[in-house]
């Protein structure tokens, strides 16, 4: 373990060095302050009390959130995209691998520094948000702490992924896949999105199969789904939002978004251990 702990204290410092936590952090910061900015400025252009003001300061709420979610996924895979095979290219990987180190050790350092930096990013991120949205609106979502953790855990997929990808093939091309990966998920949960919203229930039933079969390929538009259905209250689940359905995800797609982390990981350890570098 002492191995996987240099690797990732190492990666951590390199993630310094390039600037990448400034970056996150400077991008995060703008975010929470225009976000702070337009719910101020609509919380006090509405004359309306109760749910009518409430409504649109929630609505304005959730897309936050959704936008947060959509820049920990790009994050996810930019951070891992060039780890592996930018390194392997360079020849880097060379002085790493030829130390007492196992290669299964350099890949789960990296996976657990790069884990770090992407709670950190969606703690700031949606957390911040959530605070903005609280001191300026008066908002407070429930169950925020599962979904940050389920938009974590999707977080974590895209970034299993990309790493997985990265030991075969080249920086452009495990982007190209990861983006990929994630932009048919994308397509196929709002198209089970609209689909519920069909009157006829033989079209609701074949968008929810695109729907779930697209979940499986990659769950992490699934589990924001998940998230936001967790963080709204039941009354809310009722009304016609972007972000409601009348068919939520299913739990059991938590244990299969954490399988499918473990069968990524699994693959990387195996297909860096036989490159030859």
């Amino acid at each position: 373990m002492d191995g996987v702990f240099t690797i990732a204290h190492l990666t951590l410092l390199e993630a310094r060095r390039r600037r990448i936590l400034l970056a996150s952090m400077g991008c995060s910061l703008a975010f929470i302050l225009l976000f702070a900015v337009a719910l101020f400025v609509v919380s006090r252009s509405i004359a309306a009390d109760g749910l009518g003001r409430r409504l649109p300061l929630l609505g304005l709420t959730l897309a936050a959130l959704y936008v947060a979610n959509v820049l920990t996924i790009i994050t996810s895979a930019l951070l891992a995209v060039d780890t592996l095979s930018g390194e392997i290219a360079s020849g880097v990987i060379q002085t790493l691998a030829s130390k007492p180190l196992r290669r299964a050790e350099i890949i789960a350092g990296k996976w657990i520094a790069f884990e770090i930096v992407i709670a950190l990013y969606i703690g700031l991120t949606a957390g911040g948000a959530m605070v903005a949205s609280w001191a300026v609106g008066g908002i407070i979502v429930p169950n925020l702490m599962q979904g940050l953790l389920l938009m974590l855990l999707g977080a974590t997929v895209m970034l299993s992924v990309s790493i997985a990808v990265g030991t075969r093939l080249t920086t452009i091309t495990t982007g190209i896949v990861a983006f990929g990966v994630y932009g048919i998920t994308f397509l196929g949960g709002w198209i089970e999105q609209i689909g519920t919203a069909m009157p006829s229930e033989p079209a609701r039933l074949a968008a929810r199969n695109i729907g779930t079969i697209a979940s499986l390929l990659s769950p992490t538009d699934v589990l924001w789904r998940l998230a936001v259905f967790r963080m709204l209250s039941p009354a809310m689940r009722s009304l016609p939002t972007p972000f409601s359905s009348n068919y939520p995800p299913s739990a059991a797609m938590v244990a299969w978004a954490g399988g499918y982390v473990v069968v990524m990981l699994a693959v990387a350890f195996r297909q860096f251990s036989r490159r030859p570098l």
